[in-house]
C-alpha cells in the first residue's frame, strides 16, 4: 500500500506541532536547563520515584533536574514499586539503612535525629508526585510503605513561583532534597559546601525565571491583542 503522503501545508506545520526535546533534562529543546547543572558529588544515594502523571510534566517538572544534580542518583517512573527487582535489592540489602521521605505521624524528624552513622550506607527514597498520587504510590507498594519514614522541618518558603504549593510550607522535589542535603551535612554525614549547595538550586532557580518570562509575554502579547481590537 503506497504510504499517503502529507501535503505542503501540513509539512510547513509540523514544526509548531512536534516540539524538539532535550532526553537529558527532559525539557523542550528551547528551554533546556542543563547548562544549568552542576552535578554534587553526594554520599547518600538518592531514588526518586516519580508518578507517570509527573514524568509528563515537561515545562515545570523538578524530578529529573533532582536527579541530574546528585551524581548519585536513581529515577523510577511507576505506581506500585512492589516487584521492582532494583529497588528491593536495595531495601534487602543489609548494608544499607533505607528511608523514604513522607512526613507522618511516626515519621523521624532529621533536624532532631541523626539516623544514620557515618560508616553506614544512607539510602533515601523521594516520591516525586502531588500529595494525592503519593498517597497512592504508598499505599499499594509494600515495599515502600513498610520503610521508616523520615521528614524535616524548615522556615523556608518555596520559589516555585509558577507553580501552587498545597501548603505553605511545602517544597519541591529538588528544594526538599537541598534541605536534606544541608541537614546531613551539618550532621557531618556529607561534605558538601555551602557554595555547592547553594549552586544545587541553579537549574531550578533558571527553570522558575525562565517560566516567569514566558508568563509575562504572554501577557503582553493578549495586551497588546486587545488594544488593537479597540
Amino acid at each position: 500500500m503506497q504510504a499517503k503522503k502529507t501535503s505542503t501545508k501540513h509539512q510547513d506545520q509540523l514544526p509548531e506541532i512536534i516540539r524538539q526535546k532535550c532526553y537529558h533534562c527532559y525539557r523542550p529543546m528551547s528551554s533546556c536547563m542543563c547548562e544549568e547543572v552542576r552535578p554534587l558529588t553526594n554520599r547518600t544515594k538518592f531514588i526518586i520515584l516519580m508518578h507517570p502523571k509527573e514524568y509528563r510534566k515537561i515545562k515545570n517538572g523538578t524530578g529529573h533536574l533532582t536527579k541530574l544534580s546528585l551524581k548519585d542518583a536513581e529515577l523510577y517512573v511507576g505506581i506500585d514499586f512492589s516487584e521492582h527487582k532494583q529497588i528491593n535489592a536495595l531495601v534487602d540489602d543489609p548494608n544499607n539503612r533505607c528511608f523514604i521521605l513522607y512526613p507522618s505521624h511516626n515519621s523521624v524528624e532529621l533536624n532532631h535525629h541523626k539516623v544514620v552513622d557515618n560508616d553506614e550506607n544512607l539510602v533515601l527514597f523521594l516520591i516525586d508526585s502531588t500529595w494525592a498520587c503519593a498517597n497512592k504510590m504508598m499505599r499499594l507498594s509494600a515495599n515502600l510503605r513498610n520503610l521508616p519514614h523520615l521528614s524535616f522541618t524548615h522556615t523556608k518558603t518555596s520559589a516555585f513561583a509558577i507553580k501552587e504549593q498545597p501548603r505553605e510550607y511545602c517544597l519541591s522535589t529538588i528544594e526538599s532534597t537541598q534541605t536534606v542535603l544541608e541537614i546531613l551535612t551539618d550532621q557531618g554525614y556529607e561534605s558538601l559546601t555551602q557554595e555547592a549547595l547553594e549552586a544545587f538550586l541553579n537549574p531550578f532557580k533558571a527553570m522558575v525565571s525562565y517560566q516567569l518570562k514566558q508568563l509575562d509575554m504572554h501577557k503582553e502579547e493578549k495586551t497588546s491583542r486587545y488594544r488593537k481590537r479597540d
